[in-house]
């Protein structure tokens, strides 16, 4: 059963035999992790055993485990850790296998990176989600991390102003960990008072963190300032600008095949599976095509080959030019901008 980090505190009474947290976020983990803990010794679970899909493990240990009784007399936790979420043929099987044996004074907890659909549509990983609980860790972006932010400025009873509120999802935005330190720390320097942009902006500096897909999404969805904001956190931290650039380049290859196919007259929907979009970015494809035209769009690969072209030649990584080039997936910004690739 597939629960959220926010909805995990409601399905802990009575703990179900096992529990899979999977995801990139570390914060969210840790933090489902502790839910679990604490659920678990409240309900009688005083020993603990960790183990690690390493190298040398071996996939009996966790057997053994399940079979053996407790020194104490008291109910297990088993935390498994698989660093690739890929527990093999051995793994698939014991993890199957075990399924079959419930025991209630057992807790399985896994932990490991985000899943893939090779994942998620393994024998294995069915066979412990229908037996337990599945609790997807993954960072939230966009309204997701706000709601998530809101979530965590109610628990700390904090009172911000609406630009403070603001203030605080750019400056932390994909960084829950520092997210979360920062709202414990107000709460001890402005409780039950309100807060203002201005006194927040004093406290605090920029710790959001963005990848290159993030960027593909907002210059796709013409969200300008986020672009912006995005392009500068990347270059603050040492993003190389040609993997900036691959993303972008990928994004107006795809829109030049669609655009091409959309003046021809021809169906659109071949193409959505030959590029690998899937429903969830149609949206932002569908308004990106709408309002860019084919000799735009040209201009900006035109645009981009420049920008490769300083990177091969002289190793010169434009970030200006980069930035404009980003500008151009607003329509209106061509004018002012597509003559810069001289």
């Amino acid at each position: 059963m597939r629960v959220y980090p926010e909805q995990l505190g409601r399905h802990l009474t009575p703990l179900a035999q096992c529990y899979c947290l999977f995801g990139d976020d570390a914060w969210l983990i840790e933090n489902a992790r502790s839910q679990l803990l604490m659920a678990a010794r409240q309900q009688g679970f005083e020993e603990r055993i960790s183990l690690e899909q390493d190298n040398g493990f071996n996939w009996n240990d966790l057997q053994n485990e399940w079979q053996a009784l407790s020194l104490f007399a008291s109910r297990r936790i088993i935390e498994l850790t698989l660093p690739q979420a890929k527990p093999g043929a051995d793994g698939s099987a014991m993890l199957t296998s075990l399924m079959t044996q419930p025991n209630p004074d057992l807790l399985l907890i896994l932990r490991g990176p985000k899943l893939a659909a090779e994942q998620t549509n393994s024998k294995w990983f069915k066979t412990l989600d229908n037996a337990g609980v599945y609790v997807p860790c993954n960072t939230p972006e966009g309204q997701q991390f706000f709601r998530w932010l809101d979530g965590r400025i109610a628990a700390n009873r904090l009172m911000l102003d609406g630009d403070a509120r603001q203030l605080l999802a750019t400056l932390y935005e994909g960084n829950l960990l520092a997210a979360e330190q920062a709202v414990q720390l107000l709460a001890l320097l402005a409780a039950n008072r309100r807060i203002s942009a201005e006194e927040l902006s004093q406290y605090f500096d920029d710790q959001s963190r963005f990848n290159v897909f993030q960027l593909s999404d907002a210059l796709l969805g013409n969200q300008q300032q986020r672009v912006a904001h995005i392009l500068a956190q990347l270059k603050a931290e040492g993003t190389a600008l040609p993997i900036v650039l691959w993303a972008v380049f990928r994004e107006l290859a795809s829109l030049l095949q669609l655009k091409t196919a959309m003046v021809q007259r021809e169906s659109l929907a071949p193409m959505w599976s030959k590029l690998r979009i899937w429903d969830k970015r149609k949206p932002l494809y569908e308004a990106a095509l709408s309002r860019l035209s084919l000799p735009q769009i040209e201009a900006m690969l035109a645009l981009s080959s420049t920008l490769e072209l300083k990177l091969k030649q002289g190793g010169e990584e434009d970030w200006t030019l980069l930035t404009h080039l980003c500008l151009l997936f607003d329509a209106g910004a061509h004018s002012a901008l597509v003559d810069t690739r001289g």
